[in-house]
């Protein structure tokens, strides 16, 4: 008989059956889980033990333990224990990549996680971080309200910004010092399911910086079998994924589960990012193999079916929690090819601040260099929308076209998507969550651009009010030439007065406006103005024409203010009054328009002209 049970949506809620299943399961799980705890002050040298790990499959097996001794205070509060791992090829693999969190166990009782070790060492022995540590961890600790973003506002944002402006929030956590030896967090695989080795070598060095192995995942994104009532069982020991994003692409982090209580798992033994709270899907793994490596071995693993969350990332490991399910942002692509064929891309990304903008602009980067040339003639046209889980509900609506060779088109289109999400994420006024974003992309391989020849006008002294005739000629890709006729109002100013209109592109206009503002760039005051700045943002498929005269004012925070009355304009340079410095302007901005064009246009012209005496 055909199931009439409906699909659920990707990145939707679980419903009140698998919620009540859930919490069945995890009350099942709780008379079980209490595992007895080893005190780290009856730690002796020569004690012998045994850990926990997957080396294929999802088969947990032991290895033998040793301990060295306790590496006191290794951080602020911190310590680490020693101990010489054995068994399972450990005397030639050394300690293993994707082993953070493994749990290691002394007379049956859980001593800690494998976490650390010494690079280059002949001999595998690692840092072990003690349990009771591990099971400070809280998930009661609320996130901090909405910080500014430390990037000034632009239209574009390229993955190495973001990196370049997060060094600091993402650095390698710190290693504990041994007698001027360094024992070190165990790198963590990261793989990258459906990326292309040219990506994930663009991506390699920030993340090896903050000790992750990125690598490729043989099996692509979720390889493991799928079943309608996936299993939610988790063992101490059992592979884990860390998963940043599912779907048609997988970024997962992979380590081990070191202690279970009830629905609260305990994995890593060290931190990935150290940001404190988060909120990570947390999914089941499979070991494929160990690699062994003369520089670190590592587990090749692949990720299976979500299970659960991630809430804590500390430095003592990561809190996950099974059965509670992340908030993942949706991104829907549909990229349209010249045949006018139709291909859909669906991906989850986690939601945060730095790595929800980061994964998406690696996303783009794959989808559309893979599915279309990423060198060579390529013209790229835009229309998305991002949906914000906001009262009111607030959209912001992106249209644009980019033309170029080699990968310009993609990076370009992928800094727009990037620099949106990256600002609304982060703005300072309201914790703001991306609901849903749709993009929509058509691809064709060929440069369709166009630049300014010249701009003739009839008249180049005006009556105030007068209409005035100007043509623009353009020269395109394909060396033709058109013309663009266009009229337009002279200004209604004094006898005498001189005034200019420009007729620019978007990132030329840009320029003569910073010159004109001394400004180097916006700084939105709202949240609506942060808003309403993406969805006027500029695009490369118009000609632009402004008109400036003289007519002293402010700018102050992205807008110009015009013929203020000397109070007005005092009130607002006041410093009680002003969150943000204004600047004062001699001409201001009296029109402005613009032209739709089925090309990405470039060209700069500035052309005086008067008012008639």
């Amino acid at each position: 008989m055909r199931s009439t049970r409906k699909r659920r949506r990707p990145g939707a809620r679980p419903g009140p059956a698998v919620i009540c299943g859930l919490g069945l399961f995890a009350a099942a799980l709780a008379a079980a889980a209490a595992a007895q705890v080893f005190p780290l002050e009856d730690i002796r040298p020569g004690l012998k033990g045994k850990g926990r790990t997957v080396f294929a499959d999802t088969t947990i097996e032991e290895f033998d333990v040793e301990i060295l001794g306790v590496l006191s205070n290794a951080g602020a509060k911190r310590n680490i224990i020693l101990a010489r791992l054995g068994g399972r090829n450990l005397e030639s693999t050394g300690v293993i990549q994707g082993m953070s969190g493994s749990p290691v166990y002394l007379d049956g009782k859980i001593v800690g996680a494998v976490a650390y070790s010494f690079p280059f060492s002949k001999e595998p022995i690692a840092g072990i971080t003690p349990i009771g540590e591990m099971l400070e961890i809280s998930e009661k600790i609320r996130p901090a309200g909405p910080s500014a973003p430390q990037i000034p506002f632009t239209d574009r944002l390229s993955m190495e910004a973001l990196f370049e402006a997060s060094a600091d929030r993402l650095a390698f956590p710190v290693s504990a010092s041994a007698e001027s030896r360094l024992a070190s967090p165990l790198p963590i695989p990261l793989n990258f399911g459906g990326f292309s080795p040219r990506v994930i070598e663009r991506v390699r060095p920030f993340f090896a910086a903050m000790g992750f192995r990125p690598m490729a995942s043989p099996s692509g994104s979720q390889s493991l079998p799928k079943t309608p009532f996936p299993d939610f069982t988790v063992r101490a020991g059992d592979p884990l994924a860390l998963q940043l994003v599912s779907g048609d692409l997988d970024v997962s982090a992979v380590g081990t589960t070191t202690y279970v209580d009830g629905a609260k798992v305990y994995a890593f033994g060290h931190p990935l990012y150290n940001l404190g709270p988060v909120d990570y899907g947390m999914s089941r793994a499979s070991v494929i193999t160990v690699v062994p490596s003369f520089e670190t071995s590592f587990k090749l693993a692949s990720t299976g079916s979500l299970i659960g969350a991630f809430v804590q990332d500390r430095t003592p490991g990561a809190l996950g929690e099974i059965g509670r399910m992340p908030r993942f942002v949706p991104l829907n692509l549909n990229l349209t090819g010249e045949d006018g064929k139709r291909k859909e891309f669906r991906l989850r990304i986690v939601a945060d601040g730095l790595l929800t903008p980061l994964l998406a602009n690696m996303s783009l980067a794959q989808i559309l260099g893979a599915e279309d040339r990423s060198l060579g003639d390529l013209t790229l046209e835009l229309s998305a929308e991002v949906f914000l889980d906001t009262k009111p509900v607030r959209t912001v609506r992106l249209e644009d076209m980019f033309s170029g060779t080699l990968d310009v088109s993609v990076s370009e289109l992928s800094g727009l998507v990037t620099a949106v999400l990256y600002f609304l994420v982060n703005n300072e006024f309201q914790r703001v969550g991306i609901h849903r974003l749709d993009i929509n992309v058509r691809a064709a391989e060929e440069p369709r651009s166009a630049v300014l020849e010249r701009v003739w006008l009839d008249k180049y002294d005006v009556s105030p009010s007068e209409s005035v005739l100007m043509k623009v000629f353009t020269r395109s890709y394909r060396g033709m030439s058109e013309v663009q006729e266009i009229p337009f109002l002279a200004p209604p100013l004094p006898a005498g007065a001189e005034f200019q209109l420009i007729v620019a592109d978007a990132s030329s206009l840009q320029r003569v406006e910073a010159g004109q503002y001394r400004s180097q760039g916006i700084v939105p005051r709202s949240l609506d103005q942060l808003v309403r700045l993406l969805n006027s943002l500029r695009k490369n498929n118009r000609i632009y024409f402004k008109i400036v005269g003289p007519k002293p004012g402010l700018f102050l925070r992205g807008e110009e203010m015009p013929n203020l009355p000397p109070a007005m304009k005092s009130l607002f340079a006041s410093p009680r009054a002003a969150s943000a410095q204004p600047i004062e302007i001699s001409v201001s901005t009296l029109a402005e328009y613009q032209l739709p064009v089925p090309y990405a246009f470039r060209g700069l012209a500035v052309i005086p002209l008067r008012i008639r005496k």
